[in-house]
């Protein structure tokens, strides 16, 4: 075997996780290969978290200017829909790869174009857009990080519709008259929130209520808001067929017999990891299967294997790009440590895990108006067997946010663990409060007190003036 064809560290998927992961590697002293079959950067870079958050921002940044009178008599205009996406495509880098290749470049770590497939244990078969093959074997550990992709589900003509899935709306170059979107989650919220302000006439299709998993009063205010906007949003709703007919113009019919007519579809129903083709059956592992999630432990090793790893999507843990690049380094870390005999840190908070995973996962829907949230509901933690207590406050009534918006609204929530006296949940529902969530991150991780919180004194005047208020609420530790 030549050099070329061994390395110590092999990374399947070159998105943020890949990137991460393998960049924990190298500087750990670990030769290692990276691989992807499409743009080095990934889903996040190009399709997802920065495009989408592009295509938000300007609409945003003018509703913010129309919401503080003084400001408000100075928008003489609206959107200038052709600037808004040739600045989404400039966050985009035009999906041009060159930019990230020249990091992976710098940072050291060796880049092969093409599709990995598993062939046994540590070894990969790697094939180019010209069907050209080359196998390459790992001394210490192949990870997979693959991400994942859009689910469609099994409606009746949806998939012979050609439905638009977080690529094409993310990557769109021009906004149609008309959209549907079935699916009221962070996808299906946020592009209908961001269609919406391009003038585009939407409507949501969900099963239940937007933003089921979250605080119930999050999906009720972003329901309200679209619906103020002129979007048209139809909850517990069911789609039983979807059809495009020779015009283009899609119609779909729902579960009462009614019909919605549209431009074009989204289908935003959840994602899957992309394992089908990796070649999981050529491992022997029972309890693999391929398509399936990767199971890991909190090291993210993969159950069964000592050298097999997976972050990010892949396994499905907690799919946020933020959560797969932290896992991305504990996995990197492990590795290193491993590869090395010495010993793992993997107790919980250790160096060498990815214990946020289970408690302290943080999430915004950069919808209008956003929803911030970390740990747990307070339905999902009396679920758990948690005694708790709730409280809740107004945002409007907090001098820093009437400040910075007038006539502002929103509400904010904490869970408290009752025995503990620690926080195990935060969600704020308010225009531009996404800055306030990592506040209750670090409390929930650190399981500060609520009797320290009170010395935790926020600046007056801001929003931050919301953990006072929390505090009031719940009252001092007797």
């Amino acid at each position: 075997m030549t050099a070329d064809e061994l390395y110590d560290v092999i990374v399947i998927g070159a998105g943020a996780v890949g990137e991460n992961l393998a960049d924990r590697t190298v500087q750990g002293g670990l030769r290692t290969l990276l691989v992807e079959h499409e743009l080095v950067g990934g889903e996040c870079s190009y399709w997802a978290c920065m495009p989408s958050k592009a295509l938000l921002r300007s609409a945003a940044a003018l509703d913010a200017a129309r919401a503080v009178d003084g400001a408000s008599q100075a928008v003489t205009g609206n959107l200038d829909v052709a600037a808004v996406l040739a600045r989404r495509d400039s966050f985009a880098a035009h999906w041009d790869d060159s930019g990230q290749v020249r990091w992976v470049d710098g940072a050291g770590i060796d880049l092969a174009r093409g599709h990995a497939r598993l062939d046994g244990a540590r070894t990969v078969v790697i094939t180019d857009a010209a069907g050209a093959t080359r196998r390459v074997t790992a001394r210490h550990a192949v990870a997979v990080c693959t991400g994942s992709g859009a689910s469609i589900p099994p409606i009746e003509g949806l998939r012979e519709a050609q439905p638009w899935t977080s690529r094409e709306v993310t990557s769109a170059k021009e906004v149609p008259d008309s959209l549907a979107i079935i699916g009221g989650g962070v996808v299906g919220v946020e592009m209908a929130t961001a269609y919406t302000a391009l003038g585009c006439a939407v409507t949501v299709i969900a099963r239940g209520r937007l933003l089921a998993s979250l605080e119930e009063f999050a999906g009720e205010a972003v329901t309200q808001r679209l619906q103020e906007s002129g979007a048209r949003v139809l909850t517990h709703t069911e789609t039983s067929r979807v059809e495009r007919d020779d015009s283009g113009r899609v119609r779909i019919t729902l579960g009462s017999g009614d019909t919605v007519e549209a431009d074009e579809v989204l289908v935003a129903t959840g994602r899957r990891p992309r394992t089908t083709e990796l070649g999981i059956d050529s491992l022997g592992l029972d309890h693999l299967s391929p398509g399936d999630a990767l199971p890991v432990d909190d090291t993210l090793l993969v159950t069964g294997t000592d050298w097999l790893y997976a972050a990010g999507d892949a396994t499905m843990r907690a799919p946020l790009t933020h959560q797969g690049k932290y896992q991305a380094r504990a996995a990197g870390d492990a590795i290193v440590a491993r590869a090395a005999g010495q010993v793992v840190d993997d107790a919980p908070w250790g160096t060498h895990v990815a214990t946020a995973d289970h408690h302290a996962v943080p999430q915004v829907c950069f919808s209008a108006p956003e929803v911030a949230s970390v740990g747990l509901t307070a339905r999902d933690a009396e679920e758990v067997g948690l005694r708790t207590r709730v409280v809740d406050y107004p945002l409007g009534r907090v001098a820093g946010v009437s400040v910075h918006r007038d006539g502002a609204e929103g509400q904010a929530r904490l869970v408290v663990d009752a025995e503990r006296e620690v926080i195990v949940g935060f969600t704020v529902v308010g225009d531009e409060v996404a800055e306030l969530l990592h506040a209750a991150t670090v409390a929930i991780v650190g399981e500060v007190p609520i009797a320290r919180l009170w010395h935790a004194v926020p600046a007056y005047p801001t929003a931050s003036e919301i953990w006072l208020r929390l505090l009031e609420a719940l009252g001092r530790p007797s």
